[in-house]
């Protein structure tokens, strides 16, 4: 690498230049080859091959053009066939230029301002700032804003926020999509194509779980567990106005993710707790079911400020994550344990009793009531395992 950037950047160097043009039609290769399949193993790498290529060029080029690429590329090989002086090469005269974006005047801004402005959203996103600097992470800023939104209002968002992009000079595009690693394929939003050019998102039992859980498909609930816990590590790292609120790694307060020293703990801590699960497989039942009662709680103490609401994308995958515990629950009454486990919602002051460490939010929720379920109230047997919940003051 650190020889290709030597050549790219030299001044008045046709070979330079060729290797210029050379990258821009593998780039515009590679582009084409993914709007063909989402389901291809290679395709998540080829994004971040793609998005390499993009900061090696970004110096060069901004956005390219299709329109014209080939006629252009032409015009400048005759360029330097035809003549025996070198000359400064200039990028416009290659594509079609696109006029850069200022910072404050991105194409999406208005868009954004009104999602932000809108009164429905505001107990679920709060007095949340947008920091993206270009308009496809604007985009997928604004995507991920809905994922805590009740699904039904979200719905109706984004074909709002689609048709007033479309007015724009851009169209959906259910092709170039981001894939994150699942046990089944979900669409979750689209990107955009035209004048704006934006990835969307969507889940695939085509890619593997991340490699730090050492986890092929099985076709059993370790499934669901792994992608599950894939997204949460994948998210992290796109989202930065993720927290956690984990016990084991921070018992006193909800702590951001967008701290380095955070997310490392956070992530260490649930890959950790899936490991625990994972080998628990053929244990006691006993033994499985607290594994399981741990791994839930590090899944549901991912959360964002307010907290999402529970019918929400992302309350809904969380709720997945704790259905699996009833198929450990069945399997410890089967040897004979007598086990009981809640999940703690509704008015705190009635759910108190059963929950210990818990904190106290002002903002987001429903003043007096639980504003998320961290960990549910356990008994097994004669001992009793508390719950953990975050509520709202009255």
């Amino acid at each position: 690498m650190q020889h290709l950037s030597e050549l790219l950047n030299l001044e008045d160097s046709k070979l330079a230049w060729v290797l210029r043009l050379g990258l821009c039609g593998l780039r515009s290769q590679l582009q084409e080859a993914l709007k063909q399949t989402t389901i291809d193993p290679g395709s998540t790498i080829c994004q971040q091959v793609l998005q390499e290529l993009d900061e090696i060029l970004q110096s060069k080029i901004g956005e390219v053009e299709e329109a014209g690429e080939e006629e252009d590329k032409g015009n400048i090989f005759d360029r330097f066939s035809a003549s025996s002086e070198p000359q400064k090469p200039s990028w416009e005269d290659v594509f079609e230029p696109v006029s850069p974006e200022v910072s404050g005047e991105l194409k999406l801004k208005d868009i954004g301002e009104a999602l932000l402005a809108d009164k429905e959203l505001s107990p679920y996103i709060g007095e949340y700032q947008f920091h993206s600097s270009n308009d496809a992470d604007l985009w997928n800023e604004m995507q991920c804003l809905l994922l805590r939104v009740p699904e039904k209002i979200a719905h109706f968002r984004r074909e709002r926020i689609l048709a007033e992009a479309t007015q724009l000079g851009a169209c959906e595009d259910k092709i170039s999509l981001r894939q994150l690693a699942f046990y089944r394929n979900e669409y979750i939003y689209c990107g955009l194509k035209g004048n704006i050019r934006a990835n969307g998102l969507c889940l695939s039992d085509k890619i593997n779980f991340d490699p730090r859980l050492q986890l092929q498909t099985r076709g059993t609930e370790l499934d669901i567990l792994a992608g599950i816990v894939t997204i949460c590590l994948k998210f992290i790292e796109m989202d930065t106005s993720l927290h956690h609120a984990l016990k084991s790694v921070d018992r006193f307060g909800v702590r951001s993710l967008n701290l380095e020293s955070e997310k490392l703990k956070y992530a260490s801590a649930l890959i950790d707790r899936f490991h625990r699960v994972l080998s628990t497989v053929n244990a006691d039942p006993i033994t499985a079911l607290r594994a399981k009662l741990d791994l839930d709680e590090a899944i549901h103490s991912l959360v964002y400020l307010p907290t999402c609401d529970r019918f929400s994308w992302w309350g809904k995958l969380q709720q997945e994550a704790r259905r699996t515990l009833d198929g450990a629950v069945e399997k410890a009454r089967e040897s004979g344990c007598q086990v009981q486990i809640r999940p703690l919602w509704g008015i705190y002051a009635d759910v108190y009793t059963f929950s210990k460490d818990d904190l106290q939010l002002d903002i987001g929720g429903v003043p007096g009531e639980v504003s998320a379920c961290l960990r549910v109230y356990a008994k097994i047997n004669d001992e009793i395992l508390p719950g953990r919940v975050l509520f709202r003051s009255s």
